[in-house]
């Protein structure tokens, strides 16, 4: 059992908690993700680690509650445990000095860069950071990210905050400018990440970009978080969640991610009666 020792609604519906898990804590790296499962009957989640500190045994989870699993864990409580987490899992970000990086987050994806640009600025690199998301209220860790980021952009759909536009309208700026660009790293919502991967694409830029297709096993037995990069089918519990953002199929992907839609509606409806 994984004690959660804090929880904290960051937006509407979106969920932050620290959980008690040593062995995760200690071993986590950027990038990387566990498996969540919050009782015997519950599915299996897969949830990027947002953050992790081994002096306090903990990692911190950030999700957006849009099915029935999802909403379960939401209304967890602090001093309440999840069953099982499974995990560091996947291949931690590269991290190296290359000279400047950009860290790009959208929505939900924020939190999940914000590891990275910790990790790209104490690697020593010049770290630019821009997140978006719909609205200033839902630009969650925005201080946690600007703290570690030499340059630090905001977006917003609205025009709440920042930039009105997307993030990848703030990147396009930047490379208009004149700014030398090593590489990027986006991680967000698939339009997002296709819409930057396309930016870059045509300057040369290398760009990576983390994966969430619909995940079962995370052994690379059952398949089912298959992608297609580069031409080639790769399982992003094994081989990712990080790409080529150059390479990545992101119509395939993203047709796969509704495929069950609507037996997810069926069984949020069924989690909404049983409140």
């Amino acid at each position: 059992m994984f004690r959660i020792l804090n929880k904290q609604r960051l937006y509407e519906n979106i969920v932050k908690i620290d959980v008690e898990a040593p062995l995760v804590a200690r071993n986590a790296k950027a990038g990387q993700f566990v498996i969540v499962r919050l009782d015997e009957k519950s599915e299996r989640i897969p949830l990027t680690v947002a953050d992790h500190d081994p002096n306090k045994n903990s990692i911190t989870l950030v999700f957006q509650e849009v099915g029935a699993s999802t909403k379960l864990l939401g209304r967890s409580k602090s001093r309440d445990s999840i069953l099982d987490i499974l995990g560091p899992l996947g291949h931690p970000t590269e991290v190296d000095k290359f000279g400047t990086v950009v860290c790009i987050g959208g929505g939900v994806g924020i939190a999940v860069v914000h590891p990275i640009v910790k990790a790209m600025k104490k690697a020593g690199n010049n770290v630019i950071t821009i997140i978006g998301s719909r609205c200033e209220d839902a630009l969650i860790f925005r201080e946690d990210n600007k703290a570690h980021s030499d340059e630090f952009y905001i977006t917003t759909d609205d025009g709440s905050c920042g930039r009105k536009g997307f993030v990848s309208d703030e990147l396009k700026a930047l490379i208009d400018k004149g700014k030398k660009i090593d590489r990027v790293i986006a991680i967000g919502p698939v339009p997002m990440m296709k819409a930057v991967s396309n930016v870059t694409k045509a300057h040369g830029i290398k760009t990576i970009v983390s994966l969430n297709p619909l995940m079962l096993d995370a052994t690379g037995m059952c398949g089912v978080c298959r992608v297609t990069v580069g031409g080639v089918v790769k399982f992003a519990c094994v081989d990712g969640p990080e790409f080529d953002g150059h390479q990545v199929d992101f119509d395939e992907l993203s047709i796969r991610l509704i495929q069950y839609k609507d037996k997810e509606q069926i069984a949020l409806q069924k989690c909404e009666k049983c409140k």
